[in-house]
């Protein structure tokens, strides 16, 4: 019996240092751990503790960042009509004069947006039939484009693209799981819609920073304000960090609009109150649209997103 009991050391050639087989057996793949004092880590570093500190002090505020965005963005046509309603006869005797528009045409012209304009914008902040809604602002933007002669014009081509851009936004915001009425039949689910939708938001929302890049006279301050801003833009277009970019731009637009479209500051039968009031009501709108972005995230087809994914 005692012949067949070992009670010898083990031999060092037989010693085992992982008996079950939980070490990591796999070859190295050759890539080393972050350099803690490389630049680029520092500032990836420094930018995930900024973003850190910004998502936890705005938690207050963000459950009402939609509310906020949709009421900036439909503020341009509640000014719009109210402008109309108040300068009627002004309206009247510049689209007969200028445009040639038909008496009778002109005021059918006139009522028609200022009841859309309405509707939909109210629509909009009570987040009832958004669909229609925003197809109704969109209808106007264009046909005020052609009914004023602006169309063609370079500010407020930009400016109304960005405009479209921030209904664009208000329709993703909107948009819900939905039944398809036709099971079987191959449909575009709503969340690809809403990433399709949210794409062209984005892209389309920064077009009023190109219009401030390309217009007006430039010094020290503009040019570093437009390098700042124009790499923002390009981050908000493809999906990086979007949502720190598009808050950089609120707050640059924001200021700029303080400064740049004073409107109050001028006389009240100055005309250029009325062209600094417009623009100043349009930025507010694209701001809004921004903070949608803010709230809402760039969606599917950004490269946030496939970061998360890889």
């Amino acid at each position: 019996m005692s012949s067949r009991i070992s009670i010898a050391r083990p031999q060092p050639n037989s010693f085992n240092s992982d008996p079950h087989g939980l070490s990591n057996s796999r070859p190295s793949t050759g890539y080393r751990a972050a350099n803690p004092d490389d630049p680029i880590e520092k500032l990836k570093a420094y930018s995930q503790l900024v973003e850190d500190n910004v998502e936890i002090y705005s938690q207050p505020l963000k459950p009402h960042l939609p509310a906020i965005g949709r009421f900036l963005i439909v503020v341009t046509f509640l000014e719009d009509a109210l402008r109309i309603v108040t300068q009627w006869g002004d309206q009247i005797w510049y689209l007969q004069q200028h445009r040639k528009f038909p008496w009778g045409i002109s005021h059918l012209f006139l009522i028609l947006n200022v009841v859309t304009m309405l509707s939909g914008s109210s629509a909009i902040i009570l987040k009832r039939y958004t669909e229609f809604a925003v197809a109704g602002l969109l209808s106007v933007v264009v046909i005020q484009g052609f009914g004023y002669g602006l169309i063609f014009d370079l500010n407020f081509f930009l400016r109304n693209l960005s405009v479209i851009g921030g209904l664009f936004m208000v329709f993703s915001d909107s948009m819900v799981s939905r039944k398809t009425l036709f099971a079987g039949l191959p449909t575009i689910s709503e969340t690809d819609r809403k990433k399709y939708f949210l794409l062209a938001g984005r892209v389309l929302l920064i077009f009023l920073f190109l219009g401030f890049i390309l217009q007006g006279e430039w010094s020290i301050a503009r040019v570093f304000v437009s390098i700042f801003g124009l790499a923002a833009c390009v981050m908000v277009a493809v999906g990086f960090k979007a949502k720190w970019s598009a808050a950089f731009l609120v707050l640059v637009l924001s200021v700029f609009n303080v400064f740049a479209n004073n409107w109050w500051s001028v006389h009240s039968a100055h005309p250029q109150r009325d062209f600094l009031k417009y623009d100043f009501f349009q930025t507010l709108s694209i701001v809004g649209g921004l903070i949608l972005l803010v709230n809402m995230g760039p969606g599917g087809l950004s490269v946030d997103e496939k970061k998360k994914t890889y």
